[in-house]
């Protein structure tokens, strides 16, 4: 019984001397406990949380459009339309002229798009432009006394480095998530179309998306965008779009309005071992192997071959394929690049000039006033559907007649007013007269367009 007295009185003892972590101290021995509030105190005023207005018809099946069916079911003449709205976050990047950083999918397909400010002050934005490819939107808010985030330079970020995520996740304002760079150069996803990403165990969850992703300096590294999650849950792994990409698109869209995205005419995988040996290069070389280099591209017309290895591009180091194909992904139609190439164990430098996708493309207001503000050129299309000719539409103006007909950047046209369309000549006599129907394929899908 003693000793059992004496083990409850030592348990005791022991309960009696550890801390009590409800109520740290503020200080231990004079020195302040480590604590991220002072710098999220400086940072959550330049985070926003957006909301966005969808205005859609509440007659989406076909039959809803049909004037005979509306009236023989007493159907009210007037178009029905429903709000749809959805959340997520943004980050303030420059405080003077309004710029707001986001992803494309949370503001993609807006009517109107709604910024609520740290502060409580909701603000209608204005959409600079977006990119699909990369993911990132550039918006403009008209409110002064802003609150912007300095830029780091992403590509000094280091697997291990603590990073903080801020963002709206299902709503919920101003939630802030720790963890660490666990990847960098996380790509072949399928998110998106150019994927460099930094890969996070910080929390990502739906309405994070847009927001920043910051180091411990408070310094904006990232743009928070999607989650891995098999079961639906945050499993600790999410990635954002490195800042240096982001900051490259907003300079694009700030300067053209636009995304003007060249092509290269290459492709390239990383550097194994093997194909080091074979191609003689000297020991712990990094870099891009050419693996084929298109005819009468700009990488043909610069010199690049096949088995070249690109080291360095513009003083970009090139470690892998990723590395090349992001910062291709991000020069526009006539930049210049100056590339370090190794080749038969020599070290060389090759310029060229990135070329414009739709240089053989024509304007297609030539062919009908409906293709007004569309690029439109002949190609033979190859997809999971068939490979057929058909009609490619380049790039696409906003509100511009061609956009306005649902045409959109990618899609491949095959009949016009059920005719097939294999050539311009084809689509230039189907277009004669008024287009009331457009067949293509958009993405592994076809899509009917019909024109009210």
């Amino acid at each position: 019984m003693r000793t059992i007295t004496r083990l409850l009185t030592s348990l005791v003892l022991i309960v009696g001397t550890l801390p009590t972590y409800a109520a740290l101290p503020a200080a231990v021995n004079g020195e302040p406990l480590p604590s991220l509030a002072p710098m999220l105190e400086k940072v959550t005023p330049a985070v926003v949380n957006i909301s966005t207005v969808n205005l859609m018809r509440a007659e989406d099946h076909p039959l809803m459009r049909d004037p005979f069916f509306r009236r023989f079911f007493e159907l009210p003449r007037e178009s029905q339309r429903k709000r749809s709205q959805s959340l997520g976050s943004g980050v303030i990047v420059d405080a003077r002229r309004g710029y707001v950083l986001t992803n494309n999918h949370v503001i993609e397909k807006a009517d109107e798009i709604r910024v609520t400010l740290h502060d409580g002050r909701e603000l209608v934005a204005e959409l600079l432009g977006a990119d699909p490819e990369t993911d990132v939107a550039l918006l403009r808010i008209p409110a002064e006394d802003l609150t912007a985030l300095p830029i780091a330079d992403s590509n000094e970020l280091r697997v291990g480095d603590f990073v903080v995520a801020i963002g709206n996740p299902f709503g919920l304002t101003q939630t802030v998530t720790s963890g660490i760079v666990s990847a960098l150069g996380r790509s072949g996803l399928g998110i998106e179309g150019f994927e460099n990403f930094i890969q996070t165990d910080a929390s990502i969850n739906p309405g994070n998306s847009g927001g920043p992703l910051v180091n411990l300096r408070g310094e904006l590294v990232g743009i928070n965008t999607a989650i891995l999650a098999p079961s639906g849950g945050n499993v600790g792994i999410g990635f954002a779009i490195p800042v240096n990409m982001a900051e490259a698109i907003k300079r694009q869209i700030v300067e053209f309005g636009g995304i003007q995205r060249g092509t290269f005419g290459i492709t390239v995988q990383n550097l194994t071992p093997d194909l080091a040996r074979a191609l003689k290069l000297p020991s712990q070389t990094r870099g891009a192997v050419v693996s084929g280099v298109e005819p009468g591209s700009a990488a043909a017309d610069a010199g690049l071959r096949a088995g070249d290895l690109i080291t360095r591009i513009n003083e970009q180091a090139i470690i892998t394929a990723t590395d090349l194909q992001t910062q291709l992904a991000l020069m526009r139609v006539g930049q210049r690049a100056e590339l370090d190439v190794y080749r038969d164990g020599r070290k060389r430098r090759f310029t060229a000039q990135i070329a414009d996708p739709f240089k053989d493309y024509v304007d297609g207001e030539d062919i009908s006033p409906q293709f007004r503000g569309a690029l439109l050129g002949e190609v033979v299309d190859d997809s999971s559907l068939g490979t057929n000719p058909g009609i490619a539409v380049g790039r696409v103006r906003e509100d511009s007649n061609a956009w306005n007909s649902g045409l959109r950047e990618g899609d491949v046209i095959f009949q016009i007013n059920r005719s097939r369309t294999r050539t311009l000549d084809d689509l230039e006599e189907a277009a004669d007269g008024r287009v009331y129907q457009i067949k293509l394929r958009r993405g592994e899908r076809l899509v009917t367009l019909v024109s009210r």
